[in-house]
């Protein structure tokens, strides 16, 4: 199976915990697909990984965020759900809002008007609350498995 791997594919994901103790979900329509993920995405060649997130930021909020510290970095062979021959190597840091929230923030999750590529929202879910199950992609699962085990006690 790995003998068709020729490339990576690497992403970097935003971990946002606000002050109830809440996490920021991206709802998304993507490759034709409903996905419950954390909000990031791929790192372009000549790009860090922060100068990626804080890219992703601006395309996806509209506004800047503060990187803060590194959370995960993929440290098994994952491979990608959409590509038969590369890996995907997924990196999350803990960040947070410079300004106030300037977006729309969603109480429900796919609250967009239509299953249309690019459709997007957000909402903040409790931590405690994360259901691994909703969570789409198996590294975004681990993630929030981690997460509840350092937050929730």
């Amino acid at each position: 199976m790995t003998s068709k791997i020729k490339r990576y594919i690497v992403r970097v994901y935003a971990l946002i915990i606000n002050s109830n103790n809440e996490i920021l979900i991206s709802d998304e329509f993507q490759l034709n697909m409903r996905m419950t993920k954390f909000p990031g995405g791929g790192m372009q060649f000549g790009e860090g990984t922060i100068d990626c997130l804080k890219r992703e930021a601006i395309e996806e909020f509209g506004q800047e965020i503060g990187v803060l510290e590194h959370f995960y970095t993929t440290d098994y062979f994952q491979p990608t759900q959409f590509y038969n021959d590369a890996q995907l190597l997924s990196i999350y840091y803990f960040a947070k809002f410079i300004d106030p929230i300037k977006f729309k923030i969603s109480n429900k999750s796919f609250n967009f008007e239509q299953d249309k590529n690019g459709a997007q929202s957000f909402r903040w879910v409790k931590l405690d609350d994360i259901d691994i199950n909703e969570i789409t992609f198996p590294v975004d699962k681990k993630v929030a498995k981690l997460l509840k085990e350092k937050f929730i006690i």
